[in-house]
């Protein structure tokens, strides 16, 4: 296990983003700013891919829409390929998103992999736990049992997300283990595992106190989102699919790369689950976005974006 060490400064172009929407005591964070927010901070990385929007069939009537990355060039030998979720804390966030699209796109170049985003039912409504796990858990067997169509090898396709994605990639990954289908790994970016969140550090709990106060409220009312996944269950009855850092037996899960932001609340889920996952005798390797908030993957051109994606690329280049 590998783990990285915070330096509480927050990275100077964040700063200055968060400076451009200045905010009172709360006032929260309008769709508005969150685009100025995650403007990119450079041009677009240009990869030579084919990418085409499918649909599957899924676990209900309806069908599953995904996105396949394929990088152009006939490989010498069946190419890794990454089943990737976006975040949006189960209700929002769709596959255009930077840290669906412009992740897949620069995953896809960097790794010489296939990726599959996965447009996962969104909760609202009657929608609840486990639909959006049970599309990702069908997604996933979809690439599987198409393999050779996708030009992918079925012993190397991994489970990755950000946020509430990494949630379902880890929840995903853990049902399919007890079922005697353990992914190839896991990547899971800035991952929410544990249901309540963990208490934070004092060291984690300093570095929330220096964040402006838009983002102190979003480490203030985590407690709000858990009903929007679970529904009507309590979260002391949610199951350990889907909250992973709850299950009382990790052995086995997939070898697993974590990659936390500095100032982020969820980071005590994400560090408690390595701490979990070493204990079970996982290979778990964990690092550290310093100075970044909470979904670094949609700051794209950010040089600690790109830093997570030569990590993640790195994983499914390994043999």
């Amino acid at each position: 296990m590998t783990t990285t060490r915070p330096a509480h400064a927050l990275h100077p172009h964040i700063a200055e983003r968060i400076r451009e929407f200045p905010k009172k005591p709360g006032e929260p964070i309008t769709v508005e700013d969150f685009q100025v927010f995650v403007r990119p901070y450079g041009p677009l990385e240009e990869w030579e891919l084919t990418i085409e929007d499918r649909e599957i069939p899924g676990p209900t009537p309806a069908r599953i829409p995904v996105r396949v990355y394929t990088p152009d060039g006939q490989p010498a030998a069946p190419r890794p390929c990454l089943v990737w979720m976006h975040g949006g804390a189960w209700v929002g966030g769709d596959i255009d998103m930077p840290e669906a699209h412009e992740a897949a796109r620069s995953v896809a170049g960097r790794a010489d992999a296939v990726v599959v985003s996965v447009d996962y039912r969104l909760c609202g409504g009657e929608v609840h736990y486990p639909a959006p796990l049970d599309d990702v858990v069908t997604a996933y067997r979809w690439v599987r049992d198409n393999a050779a169509s996708l030009g992918i090898d079925p012993a190397r396709i991994a489970l990755g997300g950000a946020s509430a994605g990494a949630n379902l990639a880890a929840g995903a990954s853990l049902r399919l283990r007890d079922a005697g289908e353990t992914p190839w790994q896991a990547l899971l970016i800035y991952p929410l595992l544990h249901a309540p969140l963990p208490e934070p550090s004092d060291e984690l709990a300093a570095a929330l106190a220096e964040l402006p106060h838009p983002f102190q409220m979003f480490t203030q009312n985590m407690d709000q989102v858990f009903p929007g996944y679970l529904g009507d269950i309590p979260i002391e009855e949610a199951s350990p699919y889907a909250f992973p850092g709850l299950s009382k037996d990790l052995s086995d899960f997939p070898p697993t790369y974590i990659d936390n932001d500095e100032f982020d609340v969820l980071r005590a889920s994400g560090e408690l689950f390595t701490e979990q996952l070493d204990a079970a005798g996982v290979n778990v390797e964990q690092t550290l976005a310093r100075g970044v908030v909470h979904g670094h993957l949609n700051l794209v051109g950010l040089d600690s974006a790109t830093t997570t994606l030569d990590r993640m690329a790195a994983r499914l280049r390994e043999r």
